[in-house]
């Protein structure tokens, strides 16, 4: 089976079915809420232990409402939905711009939609339940087909 290129842009809900092959303009979409131990979890696998994700006290005296989850954590979810519909996808790249802060219990949407087959990098954003963009950036995947799998 051939490898093929595609890129994502996180954008809308899937109009696909899974007997279709993926193409430009195709999306995907999960929802997530970070949980306290989500952030206690990736900070031993990490080593990230920066108060402000760990720490309430902290993190209201440093002006935020509550702890925030790590900027890295919530960019995992973007290869997640992707390796969710496309398993064995293999991650090549991606750049991030963090646009607002994360909350635990904050539930965040990724939507991701395919914007280029076989080319080079385009955009993706991830947003909370009230619209606000948390994080955007570039993005590009290989897949082992173009063929999405039912997540």
């Amino acid at each position: 089976m051939a490898i093929k290129r595609a890129l994502f842009n996180y954008v809308s809900v899937s109009r696909y079915s899974s007997t279709s092959l993926l193409k430009t303009g195709d999306k995907l979409k999960q929802t997530r809420i970070f949980s306290t131990q989500d952030l206690v979890d990736y900070s031993k696998v990490s080593f990230d232990a920066n108060p402000l994700h760990l720490d309430p006290q902290y993190a209201r005296d440093a002006g935020f409402s509550d702890i925030l989850v790590p900027g890295m954590l919530v960019a995992s979810f973007f290869p997640r939905i992707i390796a969710t519909h496309f398993p064995g996808a293999v991650y090549a790249s991606q750049t991030l711009n963090f646009r607002s802060p994360v909350y635990v219990k904050e539930e965040i949407v990724g939507e991701v939609e395919a914007t280029n087959i076989r080319g080079s990098k385009d955009k993706y954003m991830c947003y909370n339940n009230t619209g606000v963009v948390v994080l955007d950036g570039e993005a590009m995947a290989v897949l082992p087909t173009l063929c999405p799998a039912q997540p």
